[in-house]
């Protein structure tokens, strides 16, 4: 697997989401060609894609916009394909303005079009600034190592960087499935090592699809 040195580089061509080589459908859709995982590595139990997206200062995130601004960071199967990108990407609390790296499995996009996520939802957290680094890294450990136990129920996971606050999500495949989405709230909960007053708030996709609005933008306003 060929990585960058820098944990900066692999962000480094996502500043301009106007750049012509980003509008190659093959920049923005992830390979569906199957990873393979050497015998001395501990696979997962899913494999997984990272995204990167990030909007400019001032600039309305118009609906065909969305998809354009959405980058594909890499694939991954097993813990030490996953600590090969992990370990050389900047951390959320160190990027800048309105930014976003989703962690979602392989196959799914990180919008509430993609058919798995359409009948389907999220639980958010909104953090004060400085927490996001840590409450990521717990989160994603959590969700890579199974520790929600609800099968397949979970589609990816969502850090938003904004200007006066973070926000976590963890989407979810089926919102009427009330037993399964407050096991992944509770779960959360314990993960993230939130106090028990902390308000979690659960959003289902159906009403964003409904009221027109698209992918995660335009609901983290």
């Amino acid at each position: 697997m060929s990585l960058n040195n820098n944990k900066f580089d692999a962000l480094n061509n996502f500043d301009d989401s106007d750049d012509d080589d980003f509008n190659d459908q093959k920049t923005r859709e992830p390979s569906m060609q199957h990873i393979l995982v050497p015998p001395e590595e501990h696979p997962l139990q899913f494999t997984y894609c990272l995204w990167f997206s990030r909007r400019a200062p001032g600039k309305h995130t118009a609906p065909q916009s969305f998809d354009q601004n959405l980058k594909m960071v890499g694939r991954f199967a097993s813990v030490e394909q996953f600590w090969s990108y992990y370990c050389h990407l900047v951390r959320p609390c160190e990027l800048t303005g309105h930014s976003d790296f989703h962690l979602f499995k392989d196959g799914i996009k990180p919008m509430w079009e993609d058919e798995a996520n359409r009948c389907g939802g999220k639980w958010i957290v909104r953090l004060r600034k400085g927490l996001a680094s840590r409450c990521w890294e717990n989160l994603i450990l959590a969700m890579l190592g199974e520790q929600f136990m609800v099968g397949e129920e979970i589609c990816g996971a969502v850090v938003s960087i904004r200007f006066a606050e973070d926000i976590i999500s963890v989407w979810n495949r089926a919102a009427s499935d009330q037993a399964t989405t407050n096991r992944i709230r509770d779960t959360l909960r314990r993960v993230l090592n939130l106090p028990p007053n902390t308000i979690l708030e659960y959003k289902n996709h159906g009403d964003s699809l409904k009221y027109g609005m698209h992918g995660i933008v335009a609901s983290l306003k």
